[in-house]
């Protein structure tokens, strides 16, 4: 068997007969050819007519136009990004440099900086592809069928909802149980706006009426616009007199999914595993000082994800046999989602205005991770003893 540099020794030796023999010198040729190195016939003819071109050790096109300034800044960037993806990164360029910049974070040259805000999706992600990791758990499910008032709180209906304008929310618990749901453990609330995909997290001591519908209305008043139409699954914690009693004095219309469907509150349930899990993880917590910790944790986590964050929302898909084709508006900040709408309130716009210069993402992302190294201290694992009551 000849060794592949020894038959392309072999061609370039013999070329020049083929190319400028007769017809009869080249059946010739490539019958040589072909005895010699086991090619097909109808291999062998492009090898003899089209000679292999040199490697020069440059791209296609020229010298590469992203060097190393330029990966290590976007590398910057996406760390202060909290590591999103390339499509959710390359549109929020702009306003991340910007902030880096402000706060003293980001120093790079003037082209660097051209550079990096002239990137697109694709190459931000060719430049990232050697830094990204991702292996994530998963945890166990607590909700339980609420029967309490089922019939009085309707399904969510299009007739009922208008996704179109900010203000009707998602709403969804989060346990955070670690392996048992036996005894005494902690959660989070968890609330979406549809519309602006403003987040709102807040711990609960615990799942009742009373701990629910207080957590509602201390996050109302954070809230950028009104509060108008309310979403939850069929859990007993929300499915009660005390939450269906305050939406109603309020006029907030008030809903919940179809039983047994996974699928029926998925904006809030995507943001139950990017927001909370990913922030959180699947540990037990218990006790006021998880609680107190928690919620530190929310606050820092609030400001980063609603100002710092860009996120896509889907605006179509259509279905071509068995393929599903999605297609996405641009990655937007909830904030920058909240000052685009009309119907939110020009006062509620100017606090937000006068609120993003003062935030730096890439100090907000080191207080977050200060908070959950706390946090995660008082996790109850399997190993350190009981599940009950931590005081």
């Amino acid at each position: 068997m000849m060794r592949q540099t020894s038959k392309r020794e072999l061609v370039a030796a013999i070329r020049p007969r083929y190319t400028l023999g007769s017809r009869t010198e080249k059946e010739l040729v490539l019958d040589e050819l072909v005895a010699t190195t086991g090619y097909q016939r109808k291999y062998a003819i492009p090898v003899l007519n089209h000679p292999r071109k040199r490697r020069t050790g440059q791209r296609r096109g020229g010298s590469a136009k992203y060097t190393g300034p330029v990966r290590a800044a976007l590398a910057q960037v996406w760390r202060a990004a909290n590591c999103i993806c390339s499509k959710r990164l390359a549109p929020g360029l702009p306003i991340f440099v910007a902030a880096l910049e402000r706060h003293g974070e980001l120093k790079r040259d003037s082209q660097t900086r051209t550079l990096l805000l002239t990137l697109s999706p694709a190459p931000a992600e060719r430049l990232l592809k050697r830094v990204r990791a991702n292996t994530k758990p998963h945890g166990l499910t607590t909700t339980k069928p609420g029967t309490l008032l089922k019939q009085a709180i309707p399904v969510r209906t299009f007739a009922q909802w208008d996704a179109a304008q900010p203000g009707f929310m998602e709403l969804d618990r989060v346990a955070h149980c670690g392996e048992a749901t036996q005894g005494e453990y902690r959660n989070s609330r968890d609330r979406l706006d549809v519309k602006t995909c403003w987040v709102e997290l807040y711990g609960l001591i615990n799942r009742s009426q009373a701990t629910v519908s207080a957590a509602l209305v201390a996050c109302r008043g954070r809230l950028p616009d009104a509060l108008l139409g309310l979403d939850s699954d069929n859990g007993a914690e929300f499915i009660n007199h005390d939450l269906k009693r305050y939406c109603e004095q309020a006029h907030i219309t008030f809903t919940r999914g179809r039983p047994y469907k996974k699928n029926a509150q998925a904006y809030v349930e995507q943001k139950n595993w990017t927001a909370v899990r990913q922030n959180v993880g699947y540990d037990r917590y218990a006790g006021q000082a998880a609680c107190a910790a928690r919620n530190a944790l929310y606050e820092s986590l609030r400001l980063y994800r609603n100002f710092c964050q860009p996120v896509m929302v889907l605006v179509e898909k259509v279905r071509e046999g068995a393929k599903v084709k999605k297609r996405y508006d641009v990655a937007q900040t909830p904030c920058q989602r909240v000052l685009a709408a009309p119907d939110v309130p020009e006062a509620a716009k100017e606090r937000l205005r006068k609120l993003y210069p003062t935030l730096n993402p890439a100090a907000l992302l080191r207080q977050i991770q200060t908070r959950q190294a706390a946090l995660w201290k008082l996790a109850i694992r399997p190993s350190s003893g009981t599940m009950g009551e931590q005081v």
